[in-house]
């Protein structure tokens, strides 16, 4: 009862922290998330805004009532790498289960202009040397690839416009890739032995702030090398860099918000939530499922 106790201050404590960057969807604030944001066995949905209390300190998740992929030993997982053509960058790649993701976040310059900004994908505190190790932050319209630069699967989608994704959305990684939907991260969640303690298996071994002289590094169990990069604002501010990262998903939450996954450096799980399409976030890519079907003549 007490160590539970303590998680749950604990956690009360991060949201607060949190809190004081992330606002609501329907305020003049930069970074947003809806505290009954879902991550179920089968799919991530909201309710509209206006049924909701608008409060930002707080995420939830609830725990899959069917299992969507079967847990993966560590020792079974393949490294790799793979070179996106589009500009000669190398990048890790490890496959758990059935997915095989970048083990890296992804650098491409997604530079396409936006009605308010001359680009749509930035480096964390507008440093070079930052996406070189932590990859870019792109706003959801650069990470769907909404110009259709690459792909039609994701154009128009983005900067509060309604669209209608073709899923898997290629968006803005390498051919023969694609940009996970939220699904996609909870089959990810099942492969390392569920959501409660994902975030501390996905997370670097090195690089993460402590919490209260406790460790915020990860045990890396499979390679995914998840290292933190706090998010941009629309505002342009940016978020600490080593306490906290968040992931964008294809998926959309509602007029003007989309999924992301979270990882914090004080908590081990991790968490699906969303927030402002035009908040800067990473992208990790999954590579495309190959059929094993036999063709028809």
């Amino acid at each position: 009862m007490e160590e539970k106790m303590r998680f749950w201050m604990k956690y009360l404590a991060v949201s607060a922290a949190l809190a004081l960057f992330i606002a609501c969807s329907d305020d003049d604030s930069d970074f947003a998330t809806r505290p009954n944001a879902k991550a179920s066995s089968s799919s991530v949905s909201s309710s509209s805004s206006s049924d909701l209390p608008q409060s930002s300190s707080s995420e939830t998740s609830e725990s899959s009532s069917s299992v969507l992929a079967d847990y993966v030993d560590p020792s079974t997982v393949v490294k790799g790498t793979m070179t996106d053509e589009r500009d000669g960058q190398t990048y890790k790649t490890v496959t758990i289960g059935t997915q095989t993701w970048m083990a890296e976040n992804l650098n491409y310059a997604y530079l396409q202009p936006t009605d308010e900004l001359d680009s749509s994908s930035f480096c964390h505190n507008d440093s070079a040397e930052s996406c070189t190790k932590y990859g870019r932050l792109y706003l959801w319209s650069a990470a769907m690839d909404s110009a259709g630069v690459w792909s039609t699967n994701g154009m128009g989608c983005g900067s509060g416009e309604e669209c209608f994704p073709t899923y898997p959305v290629r968006g803005v990684c390498p051919e023969g890739w694609h940009f996970p939907d939220s699904t996609e991260w909870e089959i990810l969640f099942s492969a390392v032995g569920g959501f409660a303690t994902a975030g501390k298996i996905l997370k670097a071994s090195s690089g993460w702030d402590s919490d209260l002289e406790i460790s915020g590094n990860g045990t890396d169990a499979y390679g995914f090398s998840a290292l933190p990069v706090g998010p941009r604002s629309y505002n342009g501010s940016y978020h600490d860099r080593a306490d906290v990262t968040i992931f964008w998903t294809s998926t959309k939450s509602g007029e003007g918000d989309a999924y992301y996954m979270r990882l914090w450096n004080s908590l081990d799980d991790a968490f699906l939530s969303d927030a402002k399409t035009e908040t800067g976030a990473v992208v990790r890519c999954v590579k495309d499922y190959i059929s094993n079907k036999p063709s028809v003549l």
